[in-house]
């Protein structure tokens, strides 16, 4: 994998970020992947460090003590030129359940008239593609996915909602998400998904990490109501599948 020129920067007294190249690229998401495994299989230890990779950045979090930033600096891009060729990183395809029915995708009409495409054209251009996350935030465990087919793309909208149900399903210019819990919000709600992303009880509480591939499927209203309480009592079980990158 080729070495791509990366800045750094301090990020606070306990964290420094490095950037790669401006651009939505999943070369660029592997590499990062890539230098993020390297440096916690070799240089940075689980319980003092904490790393958050996201698009074009990696940011490296020291929770004990401050960082020395121009040692650090000079150790990172020593560290980025060393990294080699390493082993495949794992990442997860995820298959996950969406109704669409209108009560559910309340802005399937709008999106409908402003792509000029018809409401099951849109459905099945959403649920055909694989999508990418490349970044987890805004909420804790809101998926930045990419890879929305361009027929798709619809800009936010114009005065967001103040409140956007748990599971909602939305469109937002180049990209597709689940919002994991109740939240305002401003994209295009297109459906929902009845069983929880995110998890705060849990060890690990999000599913899903940076890397991972999204694939939805459609699910009628009787499925949706059966996964709604299969996922509240704990024993719905998220499709997966293993792949290497």
């Amino acid at each position: 994998m080729n070495a791509h020129s990366i800045s750094i920067k301090p990020f606070g007294k306990h964290a420094v970020l490095i950037e790669w190249p401006n651009k939505v690229e999943e070369e660029i998401l592997n590499d990062i992947l890539h230098f993020n495994q390297y440096l916690k299989q070799n240089h940075l230890e689980k319980n003092i460090w904490e790393t958050v990779p996201a698009y074009n950045s990696l940011a490296l979090i020291q929770k004990d003590s401050p960082i020395d930033f121009k040692t650090f600096e000079g150790q990172i891009r020593k560290w980025y030129l060393e990294k080699g060729k390493l082993v495949s990183v794992k990442k997860v395809v995820w298959k996950i359940p969406v109704c669409y029915d209108l009560d559910f995708g309340i802005d399937l009409e709008e999106v409908s008239k402003k792509l000029n495409k018809n409401i099951e054209d849109i459905v099945s251009m959403h649920t055909q593609h694989t999508y990418t996350v490349y970044g987890i935030g805004f909420l804790p465990g809101f998926m930045y996915l990419g890879g929305l087919p361009a027929a798709l793309e619809v800009p936010r909208r114009t005065v967001p909602r103040l409140k956007v149900e748990k599971g909602a399903v939305g469109l937002a210019g180049k990209q597709t998400g689940i919002y994991p819990q109740e939240s305002p919000g401003g994209w295009n709600i297109i459906g929902n998904c009845p069983v929880p992303i995110f998890n705060s009880d849990k060890e690990e509480p999000c599913l899903v990490s940076v890397g991972d591939k999204i694939q939805f499927h459609q699910i009628s209203r009787a499925e949706y109501d059966l996964h709604k309480i299969e996922g509240e009592v704990g024993i719905y079980q998220m499709e997966k599948e293993g792949i290497n990158a």
